[in-house]
């Protein structure tokens, strides 16, 4: 047998190379804006469950004061990481992740206004997926373990998110979806579940470490904690009226934007100017 016919037998398991990540990524943007409406909106809906667990399962860490500070944001972004294992692994359009179909727009192969279309039908469906698991997380009684300590953790969660600057938001909403977007490019090279498992693992853990902000996972962690701060539930020094609806529209004014130049410039365009030009 030649080494031809060997390479043919044996498919390459080792990652894709930039260049060819790069490749595959304007090939999905391609895909990802020719589906159906009821194909992307269905899928978007299951991403946006999907992370929405991902936050639970944080909230799940984060609420047990026993751990040491650094050991809670490290575990819980870890954990945090399901979510996005999930998307990448069983098929979820993620809006987040969507953000760098900008570098199909840029060859030309799709149209600016598709990308837009794309965005507005992704982030509908993340948000009306991820308020489906806001409401079975109350009604499964969740927020009452460890002595009602989780719900009064997932209030504090959403208060710390409406309360910073709109300066320091979108700053956090950048470096978040850098991290994302990079963990998301990990994925496009990897050639198994197991390869995706690992490498998404610490560009998550890092970004729910540090405590920015993702627009999706928010779609879980405010509604909850402002449900939760409508039935008078709070941690000690904390006045569950500090809970607002326009402080959740408040937290994504600044978020989405930061979420969109995170992700489309500083990962998805800069690739597309190092790799897209040499390909030509």
């Amino acid at each position: 047998m030649t080494i031809e016919e060997l390479k043919a037998a044996f498919p390459k398991n080792d990652a894709l190379a930039p260049a060819e990540i790069e490749a595959k990524a304007e090939d999905l943007g391609v895909s990802k804006t020719s589906m159906s409406l009821g194909q992307s909106f269905g899928l978007s809906l299951m991403a946006g469950a999907f992370i929405a667990m991902g936050a639970m399962f944080f909230c799940l860490v984060v609420g047990d004061p026993d751990l040491p500070f650094a050991v809670q944001r490290v575990l819980g972004g870890a954990l945090f990481s399901t979510g996005l294992l999930l998307v990448v692994t069983c098929g979820a359009e993620l809006f987040t992740g969507n953000t760098m179909i900008v570098m199909t727009a840029a060859s030309k192969r799709i149209s600016w206004g598709a990308v837009l279309k794309n965005w507005v039908v992704v982030f509908v469906g993340n948000l009306i997926g991820s308020l489906v698991i806001v409401g079975l997380v109350y009604l499964s009684g969740m927020t009452t373990m460890n002595s009602g300590i989780v719900g009064e953790t997932m209030v504090s969660v959403a208060a710390g998110k409406m309360t910073p600057d709109w300066l320091t938001l979108f700053a956090k909403g950048i470096m978040c979806n850098f991290l994302v977007c990079l963990a998301v490019w990990i994925a496009y090279a990897s050639r198994s579940i197991a390869d995706k498992m690992l490498g998404i693992l610490l560009p998550i853990a890092a970004f729910v470490a540090c405590g920015f902000e993702h627009c999706v996972a928010n779609m879980f962690f405010l509604p909850m904690g402002l449900l939760l701060a409508s039935f008078g539930i709070a941690p000690a020094g904390l006045d569950p009226a500090t809970l607002s609806f326009t402080g959740m529209l408040y937290n994504w004014s600044a978020t989405v934007p930061g979420n969109i130049v995170g992700g489309a410039l500083f990962v998805g365009m800069m690739y597309w100017a190092i790799y897209h030009k040499k390909n030509k």
